[in-house]
């Protein structure tokens, strides 16, 4: 075969050239959301459909077992605090570039604790401060912001 530089002066050799990548396929996202009532019997059920989301999702079970437990978590406090007044907690599980989220929204304005000042002789309150250790343990964040008049309490994990 001819060389091809002497068909292109100053050109690579098409020998050193590679095919052009092909774009990457646009990020999948997922969403699932329900609402829930603002009842404690409501929490085993909430489990229960985020594990089974988790599950047909293929979350790594380390993972999904950090998550089973921060949803749980805060679906207990958004019933708990929030209660009836602040109307059902809604909540939404998202995977997309990379990212699994799980967001607990309530009609409560007054927003979490996350620090790690827990009274010794309490007998509650740990709460989010063992979800905020399992989720910066798989290299997540939990956080909080305010959404309308209530609030929603996120954790994000990369989904590896």
């Amino acid at each position: 075969m001819p060389d091809p530089t002497l068909f292109a002066p100053g050109l690579p050799s098409l020998s050193s050239c590679s095919a052009p990548t092909p774009p990457a396929p646009p990020s999948e996202r997922r969403l699932v959301h329900w609402v829930t009532e603002a009842a404690a019997s409501a929490v085993p059920g909430g489990r229960t459909s985020l594990r089974r989301v988790l599950e047909r999702w293929r979350i790594a079970p380390e993972l999904g077992e950090a998550l089973l437990l921060a949803g749980t978590e805060l679906l207990s406090n958004a019933i708990r605090h929030a209660g009836d007044a602040a109307g059902s907690p809604r909540v939404t599980v998202t995977l997309a570039d990379g990212w699994l989220q799980l967001d607990v929204a309530d009609g409560d304005p007054c927003m979490p604790c996350f620090g790690l000042d827990v009274d010794g002789e309490a007998e509650s309150g740990r709460g989010l401060v063992i979800v905020s250790f399992l989720v910066r343990e798989v290299g997540g964040e939990l956080t909080a912001f305010r959404a309308g008049s209530g609030k929603v309490v996120r954790v994000r994990v990369p989904a590896v």
